[in-house]
Parts: structure tokens; C-alpha cells; sequence
């Protein structure tokens, strides 16, 4: 919503909603280019041979916020503090990966950990960089097809044990009987190969379902990584892969080209003055056809998926946006801030964008 919230709570944060985005996919698709580019960093070590990133790298990215920078002018306030997102670059997955192959165990356990899967998939032909698997050919829509098979192995093996385990218990617990039921389902939908966030479950079984861990049921982004000249249009390998997604049901994905949003970050270093550096930024990119960054569009996709939205504190010492998850309810949502609010929650004075955008102030809205 364009309309949201301006609530008037003091303190500091001292708990996050589950907001991490984890890029996977083969080596050498781009997954640790991107994450410099997301990041404004270079810690990811973007080498050109497969498990470059063997321990995953983590970074904080902010989400743009173009209503935040304007109540934080309104407020005339110190500082403007984005609200963040959590990204890590995991190491490549190969066929096999379920299996073991290219450490593919410790890899599938850190994708385990993250809220949304960011699938980045090559759609470049570039013969510099290295392909593993020995295709006869790049076949963006294979690559795809290979990773989310891994991905549903692994959860196979994961439920089928778990489901073995609550059976043997479910005889003199009733819990685990439970357990078992749910984890029938979702062996259900990934033996006939459908992903785990298709299972249909009772509300009562939810929680039970996330004790599970499965990588198919978090919601993915497929990011399709195109050659610097393609970067605004997109080529006919993206558009294989966005085919396919039109065909299963929709899916959503981004084109975006790592190389030239690095290339574009890059113009950053340096320059202090953060307004030069975004105008040098988009000078780069408009070069390419882009209107705007495509980081800002995973980013801004992420936080869809998340199920997130935000609420804003205002003041003259800092104005600050807070991710809260859809639906909590306002004792939850200050606890955000700090678990007291929440415990010793009364009420809360809230006000819309709008009107703080109309009226300039909170005394003038009062």
C-alpha cells in the first residue's frame, strides 16, 4: 500500500523479522557478482572456477524508500534510517548437490536457513567463464530445471526421515502423530514432483509444517542474468526461462545483468557526497536503457515475498521504517522496536503518509 503507517514509538531494536534472501544456483551464474553489486562491496570473491564461495557470505542491503526520505525532510530529522534486508551468497549447487556432490549438503543447510530463495540463473554466453556439468550447450531453462530438482531431493530425503521418525513416536504421542500427518502430505506433493509450498495444510498445521525446514516451500525469485547489452531488454534465453514460469503458473522473476549493476556500483567508490553518487550511478545505467537500478528491484521483490510491510518512526533525531510481517497487530508490531513495548502495549497514535505528506507535521495533524 502507498498509504501506510506513521506510528509514534521511542526506542531501539532489539528483534528482526525473518527477512534473509538467499542467492543460489550453479557456479558461475553471477550469484557473488550480483551479491558485490547488491552489497556495494567486494567481499565476495567473484572468481571464475566453481565454489569460489565456500562459506556463505552475509550482508545488510537497505530497501529504498522514496516516503521515508520525505518524512525524514518533513521531521527535519538527523539521520534517515532504511529498514534492511539480509542477503547471502551461497556457494554453487551442481547435479548431485543432494547427494553430496560439490559439498552440496553444507550448501543445501545454509539454504535452509534463509526466508526466499533469490535462484539466479545464466542467460549469457560469455566462454571465459567456466560451465560445470559438461551440457552440450547453455540451456538457461535446464539450469533451472536441475537446481529446483536438487532442491526437491533434498526436502524428499528430509520429510521421508522425519516422517519415520514421528511414525515410530506417533504410536504413544499424540504430537507426533501429528508430525506424521504433516510430513504425509508434503511427501505427497514432492514425490509426484511439485514443490513443498504446494501442500495444503489446516491452519493448526502450520507451525507444525515450518518445524520442517523445506527449501520447495519458501517463495523464490528467479533471477535471470543477461550480458550488459541485454540488461534492459533481455535476450532469447530469459525469455525461454519466463516462458517456461508463463506455463507452470507464473513465477516471479527479474532480468537483470549482475556484470553491469556492479560495473554501475562501482562508480560509487569514492565519492562521499551520497546524492553524486546515486545521480553517477544512474548516469551509468541510463547509458545501458535503464531507468532504474535492477538491485532496486530484487530488493523491492524481496521484500514482497517476505510478506513484510513497513511502519515509520519520525522525529528530529532520526526517522527510521520498521519491517513487521502483514497481519501482526499493533502490540507485535512496537515490539519490533523492543520486546517492553510490546509487553506494556496500551495503545498507539497513528497517522498516514498522506496525511504527513499534506500536512507537514504531527502538531498539524493534531
Amino acid at each position: 500500500s502507498s498509504d501506510l503507517s506513521v506510528a509514534q514509538f521511542m526506542g531501539r531494536q532489539t528483534r528482526l523479522s525473518h527477512n534473509s534472501c538467499g542467492l543460489v544456483g550453479y557456479p558461475n551464474v553471477g550469484k557473488s557478482t550480483l551479491f558485490n553489486a547488491l552489497t556495494r562491496t567486494q567481499i565476495a570473491q567473484a572468481a571464475n572456477y566453481p565454489f569460489c564461495t565456500i562459506e556463505p557470505n552475509v550482508a545488510k542491503v537497505a530497501v529504498p524508500d522514496d516516503r521515508l526520505v520525505k518524512l525524514g525532510q518533513l521531521a527535519e530529522s538527523q539521520k534517515v534510517v532504511f529498514g534492511q534486508l539480509e542477503i547471502v551468497d551461497i556457494a554453487g549447487l551442481i547435479r548431485g548437490a543432494s547427494q553430496g556432490a560439490g559439498l552440496g549438503n553444507q550448501f543445501l543447510s545454509n539454504i535452509r536457513s534463509v526466508a526466499v530463495v533469490l535462484q539466479v540463473i545464466r542467460c549469457f554466453e560469455d566462454p571465459d567463464v567456466l560451465y560445470v556439468d559438461n551440457l552440450a550447450k547453455l540451456d538457461s531453462v535446464q539450469e533451472m530445471e536441475i537446481i529446483r530438482t536438487e532442491l526437491l531431493l533434498s526436502d524428499l530425503d528430509v520429510v521421508t526421515k522425519r516422517l519415520e521418525s514421528a511414525a515410530r513416536k506417533a504410536k504413544n504421542d499424540k504430537e507426533m502423530m501429528k508430525v506424521a500427518d504433516v510430513a504425509q502430505k508434503a511427501l505427497k506433493e514432492l514425490e509426484q514432483g511439485h514443490p513443498a509450498r504446494n501442500v495444503i495444510l489446516e491452519p493448526e498445521e502450520q507451525a507444525i509444517f515450518q518445524t520442517l525446514q523445506l527449501i520447495t516451500a519458501k517463495p523464490v525469485l528467479y533471477i535471470l542474468n543477461v550480458d550488459p547489452e541485454k540488461a534492459a531488454t533481455g535476450n532469447s534465453l530469459s525469455e525461454a526461462v519466463q516462458k517456461k514460469l508463463v506455463e507452470e503458473g507464473g513465477g516471479s522473476s527479474l532480468v537483470v545483468s549482475a556484470k553491469l549493476e556492479e560495473e554501475a556500483a562501482s562508480m560509487r567508490l569514492g565519492v562521499s557526497d551520497e546524492a553524486e553518487a546515486d545521480a553517477l550511478q544512474e548516469e551509468y545505467l541510463a547509458a545501458a536503457g535503464l531507468k532504474q537500478t535492477g538491485l532496486n528491484q530484487v530488493i523491492q521483490a524481496c521484500s514482497q515475498l517476505l510478506n513484510q510491510q513497513c511502519y515509520y518512526t519520525v522525529g528530529p533525531t532520526e526517522s527510521r521504517s520498521w519491517f513487521i510481517e502483514k497481519g501482526i497487530k499493533a502490540p507485535e508490531a512496537a515490539g519490533v522496536i523492543h520486546s517492553d513495548f510490546e509487553k506494556g502495549f496500551i495503545c498507539a497514535e497513528v497517522s498516514k503518509f498522506s496525511d504527513w505528506a499534506q500536512h507537514g507535521s504531527e502538531s498539524a495533524l493534531k
